[in-house]
Protein backbone atom coordinates (compact mmCIF):
# COMPACT_ATOMS: atom_id res chain seq x y z
CA UNK A 1 0.00 0.00 0.00
CA UNK A 2 1.79 3.27 -0.91
CA UNK A 3 2.29 5.86 1.48
CA UNK A 4 -0.51 7.54 2.40
CA UNK A 5 1.33 11.19 3.35
CA UNK A 6 4.59 11.11 1.23
CA UNK A 7 7.39 11.76 3.10
CA UNK A 8 11.00 9.94 4.07
CA UNK A 9 11.75 8.26 6.43
CA UNK A 10 14.38 8.85 8.73
CA UNK A 11 17.53 6.23 8.54
CA UNK A 12 17.32 5.79 12.49
CA UNK A 13 13.56 4.23 11.69
CA UNK A 14 14.27 2.17 9.22
CA UNK A 15 13.83 -0.79 10.80
CA UNK A 16 10.01 -1.69 12.18
CA UNK A 17 11.08 -3.42 15.12
CA UNK A 18 12.86 0.15 16.28
CA UNK A 19 10.13 2.18 15.61
CA UNK A 20 7.80 -0.37 17.93
CA UNK A 21 10.72 -0.35 20.40
CA UNK A 22 10.48 3.44 20.77
CA UNK A 23 7.36 3.71 20.24
CA UNK A 24 7.05 1.41 22.87
CA UNK A 25 9.37 3.38 25.46
CA UNK A 26 7.56 6.74 24.98
CA UNK A 27 4.42 4.72 26.17
CA UNK A 28 5.82 3.61 29.15
CA UNK A 29 7.33 6.36 30.12
CA UNK A 30 3.61 8.03 29.76
CA UNK A 31 2.48 5.45 31.93
CA UNK A 32 4.62 5.88 34.67
CA UNK A 33 3.78 9.33 34.84
CA UNK A 34 0.10 9.13 34.14
CA UNK A 35 0.19 6.89 37.73
CA UNK A 36 2.45 8.78 39.62
CA UNK A 37 2.26 13.00 38.45
CA UNK A 38 0.39 14.93 40.78
CA UNK A 39 -0.45 11.71 43.40
CA UNK A 40 -1.50 12.28 46.72
CA UNK A 41 -2.66 10.27 49.38
CA UNK A 42 -3.47 6.53 49.64
CA UNK A 43 -1.31 4.76 46.97
CA UNK A 44 -3.54 2.11 46.98
CA UNK A 45 -6.70 3.96 46.17
CA UNK A 46 -4.81 6.40 43.32
CA UNK A 47 -3.42 3.17 42.05
CA UNK A 48 -6.66 1.23 41.71
CA UNK A 49 -8.51 4.45 40.61
CA UNK A 50 -6.07 5.47 37.68
CA UNK A 51 -5.07 1.79 36.91
CA UNK A 52 -8.81 1.32 35.68
CA UNK A 53 -8.84 4.56 33.28
CA UNK A 54 -5.50 3.70 32.24
CA UNK A 55 -6.37 -0.14 31.50
CA UNK A 56 -9.91 1.45 29.44
CA UNK A 57 -7.45 4.13 27.65
CA UNK A 58 -5.26 1.49 26.46
CA UNK A 59 -8.53 -1.19 25.15
CA UNK A 60 -9.76 2.03 23.65
CA UNK A 61 -6.71 2.95 21.82
CA UNK A 62 -5.83 -1.00 20.45
CA UNK A 63 -9.73 -1.10 19.26
CA UNK A 64 -9.54 1.75 17.28
CA UNK A 65 -6.26 1.35 16.06
CA UNK A 66 -6.54 -2.26 15.10
CA UNK A 67 -10.42 -1.90 13.71
CA UNK A 68 -9.26 1.45 11.26
CA UNK A 69 -6.57 -0.35 9.68
CA UNK A 70 -8.00 -3.48 9.00
CA UNK A 71 -11.28 -1.53 7.82
CA UNK A 72 -9.19 0.37 5.51
CA UNK A 73 -7.01 -2.49 4.29
CA UNK A 74 -10.08 -4.34 2.93
CA UNK A 75 -11.77 -1.20 1.22
CA UNK A 76 -8.25 -0.03 -0.07
CA UNK A 77 -8.77 3.61 0.83
CA UNK A 78 -6.82 5.04 3.86
CA UNK A 79 -9.32 7.94 4.40
CA UNK A 80 -12.42 5.82 5.13
CA UNK A 81 -13.10 4.60 8.57
CA UNK A 82 -15.20 2.18 10.11
CA UNK A 83 -17.69 5.47 11.06
CA UNK A 84 -18.91 5.48 7.37
CA UNK A 85 -20.71 1.93 8.15
CA UNK A 86 -22.67 4.05 10.05
CA UNK A 87 -21.89 2.39 13.44
CA UNK A 88 -21.93 5.44 15.55
CA UNK A 89 -25.06 6.73 13.91
CA UNK A 90 -26.43 3.39 15.11
CA UNK A 91 -25.15 4.02 18.73
CA UNK A 92 -26.33 7.55 19.19
CA UNK A 93 -29.91 6.27 17.78
CA UNK A 94 -29.81 3.37 20.15
CA UNK A 95 -29.25 5.90 23.04
CA UNK A 96 -31.86 8.02 21.68
CA UNK A 97 -34.25 5.53 21.65
CA UNK A 98 -33.43 4.27 25.45
CA UNK A 99 -33.58 7.88 26.24
CA UNK A 100 -36.95 8.69 24.28
CA UNK A 101 -39.19 4.96 26.27
CA UNK A 102 -37.33 5.31 29.64
CA UNK A 103 -35.65 8.46 30.79
CA UNK A 104 -32.01 9.95 31.23
CA UNK A 105 -31.85 8.95 34.97
CA UNK A 106 -32.62 4.95 34.08
CA UNK A 107 -29.92 4.77 31.19
CA UNK A 108 -27.65 6.35 33.37
CA UNK A 109 -28.49 4.02 36.38
CA UNK A 110 -28.69 1.03 33.58
CA UNK A 111 -26.24 -1.93 34.56
CA UNK A 112 -23.29 -1.28 32.65
CA UNK A 113 -22.90 -4.87 31.36
CA UNK A 114 -26.65 -5.58 30.09
CA UNK A 115 -26.10 -1.86 28.62
CA UNK A 116 -23.02 -3.55 26.53
CA UNK A 117 -24.35 -6.63 25.53
CA UNK A 118 -27.03 -4.84 23.95
CA UNK A 119 -25.17 -2.17 22.75
CA UNK A 120 -23.06 -4.90 20.99
CA UNK A 121 -26.36 -7.28 19.94
CA UNK A 122 -27.57 -4.65 18.00
CA UNK A 123 -24.77 -3.30 16.35
CA UNK A 124 -23.86 -7.11 15.23
CA UNK A 125 -27.24 -7.56 14.00
CA UNK A 126 -27.27 -4.59 12.34
CA UNK A 127 -24.02 -6.02 10.09
CA UNK A 128 -25.51 -9.28 9.79
CA UNK A 129 -28.19 -7.80 8.02
CA UNK A 130 -26.12 -5.41 5.55
CA UNK A 131 -23.59 -8.54 4.95
CA UNK A 132 -25.87 -11.32 4.48
CA UNK A 133 -28.10 -9.22 2.46
CA UNK A 134 -25.59 -7.17 0.41
CA UNK A 135 -22.03 -9.23 0.63
CA UNK A 136 -23.14 -12.63 0.06
CA UNK A 137 -26.34 -11.14 -2.93
CA UNK A 138 -25.92 -11.52 -6.58
CA UNK A 139 -23.45 -8.58 -6.90
CA UNK A 140 -21.00 -9.38 -3.56
CA UNK A 141 -20.02 -5.83 -3.73
CA UNK A 142 -17.97 -4.33 -1.06
CA UNK A 143 -18.52 -1.00 -2.44
CA UNK A 144 -22.26 -1.93 -1.98
CA UNK A 145 -22.17 -2.85 1.14
CA UNK A 146 -20.28 0.68 2.34
CA UNK A 147 -22.58 2.50 0.61
CA UNK A 148 -25.75 1.08 2.20
CA UNK A 149 -23.59 1.80 5.49
CA UNK A 150 -23.78 5.29 4.23
CA UNK A 151 -27.46 5.58 3.31
CA UNK A 152 -28.28 3.96 6.46
CA UNK A 153 -26.48 6.34 8.18
CA UNK A 154 -27.48 9.00 7.67
CA UNK A 155 -31.25 7.77 7.87
CA UNK A 156 -30.19 6.59 11.28
CA UNK A 157 -29.07 10.42 12.18
CA UNK A 158 -32.19 11.65 10.66
CA UNK A 159 -33.80 9.60 13.19
CA UNK A 160 -32.34 10.82 15.70
CA UNK A 161 -32.65 14.30 15.09
CA UNK A 162 -36.37 13.43 15.24
CA UNK A 163 -36.28 12.12 18.70
CA UNK A 164 -34.56 14.63 20.39
CA UNK A 165 -36.82 17.13 19.23
CA UNK A 166 -39.62 14.63 20.92
CA UNK A 167 -37.41 14.07 24.18
CA UNK A 168 -38.05 16.43 27.15
CA UNK A 169 -34.98 19.22 27.01
CA UNK A 170 -33.88 18.28 30.53
CA UNK A 171 -33.41 14.58 28.76
CA UNK A 172 -31.84 15.91 26.49
CA UNK A 173 -29.02 17.87 28.20
CA UNK A 174 -28.21 13.81 29.52
CA UNK A 175 -28.29 12.26 26.32
CA UNK A 176 -26.16 14.93 24.73
CA UNK A 177 -23.32 13.77 26.74
CA UNK A 178 -23.30 10.44 24.80
CA UNK A 179 -23.59 11.98 21.24
CA UNK A 180 -19.52 12.81 22.00
CA UNK A 181 -16.72 10.47 22.73
CA UNK A 182 -16.32 10.48 26.90
CA UNK A 183 -12.30 9.29 28.26
CA UNK A 184 -12.97 11.34 31.49
CA UNK A 185 -15.86 9.08 32.71
CA UNK A 186 -14.75 5.68 30.99
CA UNK A 187 -17.45 2.45 31.66
CA UNK A 188 -14.85 0.56 33.79
CA UNK A 189 -17.27 -1.74 35.08
CA UNK A 190 -17.00 -3.15 31.81
CA UNK A 191 -13.30 -3.47 31.44
CA UNK A 192 -13.85 -7.30 31.70
CA UNK A 193 -16.06 -8.10 29.29
CA UNK A 194 -14.44 -5.51 26.84
CA UNK A 195 -11.24 -7.40 27.65
CA UNK A 196 -12.54 -10.93 26.46
CA UNK A 197 -14.10 -9.32 23.89
CA UNK A 198 -10.62 -8.08 22.64
CA UNK A 199 -8.86 -10.95 23.63
CA UNK A 200 -10.86 -13.07 21.45
CA UNK A 201 -10.65 -10.71 17.88
CA UNK A 202 -6.87 -10.02 18.45
CA UNK A 203 -6.34 -14.01 18.48
CA UNK A 204 -8.44 -13.84 15.42
CA UNK A 205 -7.17 -10.89 13.77
CA UNK A 206 -3.09 -11.73 14.41
CA UNK A 207 -3.28 -14.85 12.42
CA UNK A 208 -5.17 -13.37 9.47
CA UNK A 209 -2.59 -10.61 9.63
CA UNK A 210 -0.34 -12.65 6.48
CA UNK A 211 -3.77 -13.13 4.71
CA UNK A 212 -4.41 -9.15 5.21
CA UNK A 213 -1.21 -8.64 3.71
CA UNK A 214 -2.07 -10.05 0.67
CA UNK A 215 -5.67 -7.96 0.33
CA UNK A 216 -3.77 -5.25 0.88
CA UNK A 217 -2.10 -5.57 -2.51
CA UNK A 218 -5.33 -5.40 -4.18
CA UNK A 219 -8.35 -7.88 -4.75
CA UNK A 220 -7.72 -9.22 -8.04
CA UNK A 221 -4.02 -9.95 -7.11
CA UNK A 222 -5.47 -11.77 -3.66
CA UNK A 223 -7.80 -13.93 -5.35
CA UNK A 224 -5.35 -15.05 -8.39
CA UNK A 225 -3.18 -15.75 -5.31
CA UNK A 226 -5.41 -18.36 -3.80
CA UNK A 227 -7.20 -15.91 -0.81
CA UNK A 228 -10.91 -17.24 -0.21
CA UNK A 229 -11.67 -12.86 -0.75
CA UNK A 230 -15.12 -12.79 0.06
CA UNK A 231 -14.74 -15.32 3.18
CA UNK A 232 -11.65 -13.50 4.32
CA UNK A 233 -13.32 -9.96 4.18
CA UNK A 234 -16.61 -11.24 5.81
CA UNK A 235 -14.36 -12.03 8.82
CA UNK A 236 -12.31 -9.06 8.29
CA UNK A 237 -15.56 -7.08 8.64
CA UNK A 238 -17.41 -9.36 11.55
CA UNK A 239 -14.02 -7.88 13.67
CA UNK A 240 -14.27 -4.38 12.86
CA UNK A 241 -17.72 -4.95 14.24
CA UNK A 242 -16.89 -6.16 17.76
CA UNK A 243 -13.87 -4.07 17.86
CA UNK A 244 -16.03 -0.47 16.97
CA UNK A 245 -19.33 -2.05 19.30
CA UNK A 246 -16.16 -2.31 22.28
CA UNK A 247 -14.55 0.77 22.12
CA UNK A 248 -17.79 2.66 21.44
CA UNK A 249 -19.18 1.54 24.46
CA UNK A 250 -16.63 2.19 26.76
CA UNK A 251 -15.77 6.11 25.36
CA UNK A 252 -18.97 6.61 23.07
CA UNK A 253 -18.09 7.14 19.30
CA UNK A 254 -15.65 8.89 17.43
CA UNK A 255 -15.10 9.47 13.78
CA UNK A 256 -11.84 10.59 12.94
CA UNK A 257 -9.35 9.21 15.65
CA UNK A 258 -8.64 5.59 13.97
CA UNK A 259 -7.57 7.62 11.01
CA UNK A 260 -5.36 9.63 12.63
CA UNK A 261 -3.51 6.85 14.32
CA UNK A 262 -3.36 4.85 11.14
CA UNK A 263 -2.17 7.33 8.88
CA UNK A 264 0.37 7.99 11.62
CA UNK A 265 1.35 4.56 11.63
CA UNK A 266 1.58 4.35 7.44
CA UNK A 267 3.84 7.13 7.47
CA UNK A 268 6.75 6.19 10.03
CA UNK A 269 6.52 2.39 9.55
CA UNK A 270 8.87 1.31 6.74
CA UNK A 271 7.21 -1.57 6.31
CA UNK A 272 3.41 -2.72 5.02
CA UNK A 273 3.15 -5.62 7.07
CA UNK A 274 0.11 -5.99 9.62
CA UNK A 275 2.44 -7.53 12.04
CA UNK A 276 4.31 -3.64 12.11
CA UNK A 277 1.49 -1.70 11.68
CA UNK A 278 -0.69 -2.82 13.73
CA UNK A 279 1.44 -2.33 17.37
CA UNK A 280 2.53 0.66 15.91
CA UNK A 281 -0.54 2.01 15.08
CA UNK A 282 -2.21 0.66 19.15
CA UNK A 283 1.19 2.49 20.51
CA UNK A 284 -0.11 6.25 18.74
CA UNK A 285 -3.17 5.97 19.64
CA UNK A 286 -2.02 5.13 23.70
CA UNK A 287 0.62 7.73 23.11
CA UNK A 288 -2.23 10.22 22.01
CA UNK A 289 -4.92 8.93 24.61
CA UNK A 290 -2.63 8.88 27.61
CA UNK A 291 -0.82 11.64 27.02
CA UNK A 292 -3.76 14.06 25.69
CA UNK A 293 -5.67 12.76 29.22
CA UNK A 294 -2.73 13.14 31.28
CA UNK A 295 -1.80 16.72 30.17
CA UNK A 296 -5.55 17.58 30.30
CA UNK A 297 -6.22 16.58 33.74
CA UNK A 298 -2.60 17.86 35.33
CA UNK A 299 -2.06 20.59 33.24
CA UNK A 300 -5.29 22.30 31.90
CA UNK A 301 -7.42 20.72 34.74
CA UNK A 302 -10.31 19.24 32.84
CA UNK A 303 -10.69 22.73 31.46
CA UNK A 304 -11.24 21.54 27.59
CA UNK A 305 -12.55 17.65 26.47
CA UNK A 306 -9.93 15.36 25.14
CA UNK A 307 -12.17 14.02 22.33
CA UNK A 308 -12.23 17.37 20.88
CA UNK A 309 -8.50 17.75 20.62
CA UNK A 310 -8.64 14.52 18.82
CA UNK A 311 -11.08 14.65 16.34
CA UNK A 312 -9.75 18.27 15.74
CA UNK A 313 -6.32 16.91 14.86
CA UNK A 314 -8.14 13.84 13.13
CA UNK A 315 -10.29 15.88 11.11
CA UNK A 316 -7.07 18.12 9.82
CA UNK A 317 -5.28 14.56 8.56
CA UNK A 318 -8.49 13.60 6.91
CA UNK A 319 -8.28 17.07 4.73
CA UNK A 320 -4.61 16.79 4.18
CA UNK A 321 -5.25 13.17 2.77
CA UNK A 322 -7.59 14.66 0.41
CA UNK A 323 -5.77 17.57 -0.51
CA UNK A 324 -2.90 15.67 -1.10
CA UNK A 325 -4.94 13.40 -3.66
CA UNK A 326 -3.17 9.81 -1.84
CA UNK A 327 -6.99 8.61 -1.10
CA UNK A 328 -7.28 5.01 -2.49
Amino acid sequence: MPDALAAPVPAPLRNPTIVIAVLAAVTGLLILGFMTIGARGDWSFILAFRGRKLFALLLVGYAVALSTVIFQTITQNRILTPAIMGFDALFVLLQSVLVFLFGGLAVLTFNAQAMFAIETLVMSAFAALIYGFLFFGARRSLHLVMLVGIVLGTLFRSLTDFLVRLIDPNEFATLQDMFYAGFNAVETDILGLCCIVLLTASLVAWRKFPVWDVLAIGRDSAVNLGVAYHREVLIALALVTLLVSTSTALVGPVTFFGLLVANLAYLITPSHKHIHIVPVAALIAAICLIGGQMLLERVFAFNTSLSIIIEFAGGIVFILLLLRGKAR
